[in-house]
């Protein structure tokens, strides 16, 4: 497994068009007062005209992209493209004030850095190598350095040559940091949308049943009127049989209405009892059952030290995270799990144990994130990208469980998971 798997090159990722606004208003404010303060507070020789020129262009390629871009984010080739172009405006006036010399060369680095975050590997690639190719261009070909005309600023050639040496090699060292920073940023957004999509579709079953609730109780009122008055209708037309048999239809049709609303009610009622609450010991032994009964792996519970009872909230989301790991120990072993439940006044501990060739020693450091992957080709073709494993850490954690993963001595994995009695028991 690579400890860094950078953005793809084919990423299509956004920009969002206010911030890099802001971003360049602000620079081109600080150019404006960079150029005047120097040349008329400071009195030094400079080509303001050519500066000021370089400057406006920059304002109105912003006002452009305010008043008459419609999109709310830039895409990722819009965007290389601005801040290529903020590259080259800011070479032209480091060209113009003196080149390397100048002090403000270091701000040259930042359009990759920008691109090392917030956009594709590919951007920041290319936005890199321009950086590097401008050093080499202002270290040779410039406009001498603003000064009072008495005085010229003179260093020696190593020093001349040193500086873009420097500002590559951080530009190297922070576009590694931010190309990793914004990887990992937006592994961990998605990972978490998948979370939020899971909790969401685990609310809206629960708000299916309480609706049922709410319909059997809405129409259990307007089906006993119904009832009672074609009861009445019956007795006045007996004489009648035509009609007679109508209302018999009505009445045997709505009493099977009131026998299906009842057993939805029951069914209602029993499920409500059932999913509030649970003994922890009985949520393991459901869990184990539905593997046992899509798996030929073997499955042994050990309730030896698990005496003190203890009820807990029947949570989708505690349940989720315990079914990710019961899986990956079953899609792992070789053909046995052994689950191992431990409870006292204080501790509960569930230990999941498998007989497979346990965590590869590349990911050990990093189990609980997502996407990633492993250097054995024999574990990556199942084990996916982590995902799985990052959901339900994440929502057993959320519900004050601690988590411990290793391997076993004699081979395999080990998950433990643990909780204070008083965090989850009812």
């Amino acid at each position: 497994m690579s400890v860094f798997n950078p953005v793809n090159f084919e990423d299509n990722l956004n920009l969002d068009k206010k911030t890099l606004i802001i971003l360049r208003w602000i620079a081109i404010f600080g150019q404006i007062a960079a150029i005047y303060l120097v040349k008329f507070f400071l009195k030094f020789e400079l080509p303001v005209f050519l500066c000021s020129y370089v400057i406006f262009v920059g304002a109105l390629s912003n006002l452009y992209l305010s008043l008459w871009y419609t999109r709310n984010e830039l895409n990722n080739f819009h965007s290389t493209i601005i801040l290529f172009y903020d590259l080259l405006q800011l070479a032209t006036l480091l060209y113009l004030t003196g080149g390397i010399k100048n002090p403000f060369v270091i701000f040259l680095i930042v359009p990759a850095i920008v691109s090392s975050t917030l956009l594709n590997l590919k951007s920041t690639f290319f936005l890199s190598i321009a950086t590097a190719v401008l050093l080499g261009i202002l270290t040779l070909f410039h406009f001498p350095l603003p000064n009072p005309g008495t005085l010229h600023f003179h260093v020696p050639d190593y020093y001349l040559y040193a500086v873009p040496v420097a500002l590559i090699i951080a530009l190297i060292f922070l576009t590694y940091f931010g190309a990793r920073f914004g990887t990992e940023s937006r592994k961990k957004n998605k990972a978490l949308n998948k979370l939020e999509e899971i909790i969401a579709k685990e609310h809206e079953l629960e708000t299916i049943g309480l609706q049922a609730a709410a319909a059997v109780h809405s129409l259990g009122t307007p089906l006993s009127t119904i009832t009672v008055i074609a009861k009445e209708l019956k007795k006045e037309i007996l004489k009648n049989p035509k009609h007679s048999k109508d209302i018999d239809l009505l009445l045997s049709q709505a009493k099977r209405c009131s026998e299906i609303l009842k057993k939805i009610s029951t069914s209602q009622i029993e499920d409500d009892k059932f999913i509030s609450q649970v003994k922890i010991q009985d949520l393991i032994e459901e869990i184990s059952r539905s593997f046992e009964e899509i798996s030929n792996k073997k499955i042994y519970l050990n309730f030896d030290n698990a005496t003190h009872e203890v009820l807990i909230s029947r949570s989708s989301q505690i349940i989720y995270g315990i079914r990710n790991f019961y899986g990956n120990a079953v899609k792992f072993s070789k053909s046995k799990v052994d689950i191992i439940l431990e409870t006292d006044p204080n501790i509960i501990k569930l230990s999941i144990l498998d007989d497979g060739p346990g965590f590869p020693d590349d990911i050990a450091e990093l189990i609980g994130e997502p996407y990633i992957t492993t250097k054995y080709k024999n574990l990556s073709a199942k084990s996916g990208l982590g995902l799985g494993t990052f959901i339900g850490k994440t929502l057993l954690e959320r519900n004050f469980a601690k988590l411990k993963f290793s391997n076993l001595n004699k081979g395999g994995a080990k998950v433990e998971i643990s909780w204070n009695t008083s965090d989850i028991k009812i």
